[in-house]
C-alpha cells in the first residue's frame, strides 16, 4: 500500500509541473528557423571555451530490454526504474536520452491512433492502472534533470516475436492490408503504401504537436533485414503488381527506396512546419553501401533495407544524423574512423553528426580503452559539433569500469548540446546578475526577462590565476553559491559570469562581473 501512495505522490506532482510549464513553455518557440541554406554566421556568445557536446544514451523498451524490466510492473516500480535510469545520465554528465516510445505500432504515451504496448501492461491495448502517461514522466524528469528527450520511433515494425499476443487493437488485426507477415513471425507494415506513411507521419506529427519533446528519431528498421525472412524478399508483390499495372516504371528496389525517400522528407517537413525547434534524428545502419570508403565490406542497406541513407544527410532532411558505427578502431572493412570520416564527407551541409557507437564490449580495460578511444577521434574529427550516443543504457550500468572511466575521463564536466543554428540563430536575453560575499561564500542570484526562453543556466567562474571552469544549472535555478576560497588553496574567485541558454542550445552574450 505504501508503494501505491507513493506512486500517486509522484503522479499528482509530476501532473501539477507539467500543466503549469506545457503553456508557459509554448513562448519559447516563437523563434524564425534560419534553414540550412542560411549563409549566417553561427551565434557567437563569446564565452570563455567551447562546452558543447552531445552525450546521449538509447533506452529501449521493445522485448523490455532497457525499460520497463519486464511487462505489467506496478506504476510505482516502472516510475522508480525510469527515475534510476535519467538520475545515472545525469550523474554522468549525459544532457541527452533517446527513448523508445513506438516499438511495434503501439505506444508508450496516450494515443488515440494506436494501442497501449504489451512491453509496458503486459497486453497491448491495456491502460496503466493507476492511469499515468508515461511519456510525458519521462519528459518532466529528463528535463528536471538538465536532459533532452528525443522520441524514438519504429516507422514500419507492426509486431515483435517477444511482443506478446497480437490482440483485437493491434494493426495486424484493425488494418490487415496494410500488414504482411516474415517468415521469422514478425509484421511488417509495408512502406510502399501511403496508408503506412500516412499512419506512421501522423504518428509522429500527433507527438510532436502533443507533448514537448526535444527531438523525433528512428533507427535502422526501414524494410526488415533479410534475415527476418529466412533470406527471401520482402513479401510485397501486392502492392508491386498494383504499381506495376498502373504504369510505374521504376525497379522495385527504386520503388521502395523512393517509398522511404518520400516518407522521411515528409515527415521533416512536418516537424519543422508544426514545431521548428524539434529537431529530427536518424540512426541508419553503419555502412551505406560496400566500397564507401573503399575498403569497407559488409552489408549493403541501400539495396537490402532500401534505405538510402547517403541522400538523407546529402538533401538535409535531418538535423543529426547518427550512423551506428559499432566496429572497433581497427576492424579490417568496417573500422570506425575510416566509416566516420566517410560520413563526414557526405555531410554536406554540415548538420549534426553524432555516431552511434556500442558499449556493450565488457569491462576490461581494453574495452574501456576502446570507447574512449572512440569518443575521442569523434572530437578530433568532427569539431564543430562533438557528439556521442550510446547503443544502450544497459552496459553503461552494468559495466562499473565503464561507468566510472567515462566519469573521471572524457565525460568529467556538464557539456551543452550543441546549437543548431539553421533552426534557431537567435539568443535569449541576457540574466541580470547580482552577487554577495558572505564568509567564504559567493553568493549569486538571478532574474531574466523571459523565463519561457530559457532552457538552461551555465554558470563560469574564475579563480585567481586559474582557468576558467563551468557548471550547468537547471531552468528554474534562481541562484547558486560557490566557496570563495578552496581548503587547498588561496586562489580565490576573481570573476564569474552567467549565460541563459535556450531551446535550441543557443547562450545569451556571455558578460564578465568582476569580483573585487
Amino acid at each position: 500500500m505504501h508503494h501505491l501512495l507513493r506512486c500517486f505522490f509522484i503522479l499528482s506532482i509530476t501532473s501539477f509541473f507539467i500543466s503549469c510549464k506545457s503553456n508557459q513553455n509554448l513562448a519559447i518557440y516563437n523563434k524564425t528557423p534560419l534553414g540550412k541554406n542560411n549563409k549566417a554566421v553561427k551565434w557567437d556568445a563569446k564565452t570563455p571555451y567551447n562546452i558543447e557536446e552531445f552525450r546521449a544514451a538509447w533506452v529501449a523498451t521493445v522485448a523490455n530490454i532497457n525499460w520497463p524490466s519486464k511487462p505489467g510492473l506496478s506504476i510505482y516500480e516502472q516510475q522508480k526504474e525510469a527515475l534510476a535510469l535519467l538520475d545515472y545520465l545525469k550523474d554522468h554528465n549525459f544532457n541527452a536520452v533517446v527513448f523508445q516510445v513506438r516499438p511495434q505500432a503501439d505506444a508508450l504515451y496516450k494515443s488515440n491512433i494506436e494501442p497501449w504496448s504489451y512491453y509496458l501492461t503486459g497486453e497491448q491495448g491495456k491502460a496503466p492502472e493507476p492511469f499515468y502517461d508515461p511519456l510525458q514522466f519521462w519528459i518532466y524528469a529528463a528535463h528536471e534533470r538538465g536532459l533532452e528527450l528525443h522520441a524514438w520511433l519504429n516507422p514500419y515494425r507492426a509486431h515483435h516475436t517477444q511482443g506478446g499476443d497480437i490482440t483485437k487493437t493491434s494493426v495486424v488485426k484493425t488494418d490487415p492490408n496494410l500488414v504482411v507477415e516474415l517468415e521469422n513471425g514478425m509484421y511488417w507494415m509495408d512502406p510502399s503504401l501511403k496508408e503506412t506513411q500516412d499512419r506512421s507521419l501522423a504518428v509522429v506529427m500527433d507527438i510532436v504537436n502533443r507533448y514537448e519533446v526535444d527531438g523525433i528519431h528512428f533507427d535502422d528498421y526501414f524494410y526488415p533485414y533479410d534475415s527476418y525472412n529466412n533470406g527471401k524478399d520482402f513479401p510485397d508483390s501486392k502492392s508491386w503488381n498494383i504499381y506495376t499495372k498502373n504504369g510505374g516504371k521504376l525497379s522495385k528496389s527504386d520503388w521502395r527506396r523512393q517509398s522511404v525517400n518520400t516518407f522521411i522528407k515528409n515527415v521533416y517537413t512536418g516537424i519543422k512546419k508544426s514545431k521548428p525547434h524539434v529537431k529530427f534524428g536518424l540512426s541508419p545502419f553503419g555502412i551505406w553501401r560496400p566500397g564507401y570508403p573503399e575498403s569497407v565490406v559488409g552489408y549493403d542497406q541501400y539495396e537490402k533495407l532500401y534505405a538510402d541513407a547517403k541522400l538523407w544527410i546529402n538533401e538535409g532532411w535531418v538535423d543529426y544524423f547518427t550512423p551506428q558505427l559499432y566496429w572497433t578502431t581497427n576492424k579490417i572493412g568496417q573500422s570506425f574512423p575510416e566509416l566516420l570520416g566517410w560520413w563526414q564527407t557526405e555531410n554536406t551541409k554540415q548538420l549534426h553528426l553524432w555516431p552511434g557507437i556500442k558499449v556493450d564490449l565488457g569491462g576490461t580495460k581494453e574495452n574501456l580503452d576502446e570507447v574512449f578511444n572512440q569518443i575521442m577521434i569523434t572530437r578530433g574529427m568532427l569539431p564543430k559539433s562533438k557528439g556521442t550516443v550510446h547503443w544502450s543504457i544497459g552496459p553503461l550500468i552494468k559495466y562499473d569500469t565503464l561507468s566510472k572511466g567515462l566519469l573521471a575521463n572524457p565525460y568529467k564536466n556538464k557539456t551543452l548540446v550543441p546549437a543548431s543554428p539553421w533552426l534557431d540563430n537567435t539568443p535569449p536575453l541576457q540574466p541580470i546578475v547580482t552577487t554577495k560575499k558572505q564568509q567564504n561564500s559567493l553568493n549569486i542570484s538571478w532574474t531574466h526577462n523571459s523565463n519561457t526562453d530559457v532552457f538552461r543556466w551555465v554558470l563560469y567562474y574564475k579563480r585567481s590565476g586559474k582557468k576558467w571552469e563551468h557548471t550547468i544549472l537547471n531552468r528554474r535555478a534562481t541562484n547558486y553559491k560557490l566557496p570563495l576560497f578552496l581548503k587547498d588553496t588561496e586562489n580565490p574567485i576573481s570573476k564569474i559570469g552567467l549565460t541563459a541558454v535556450d531551446r535550441t542550445g543557443n547562450q545569451s552574450e556571455f558578460f564578465e562581473i568582476n569580483i573585487d
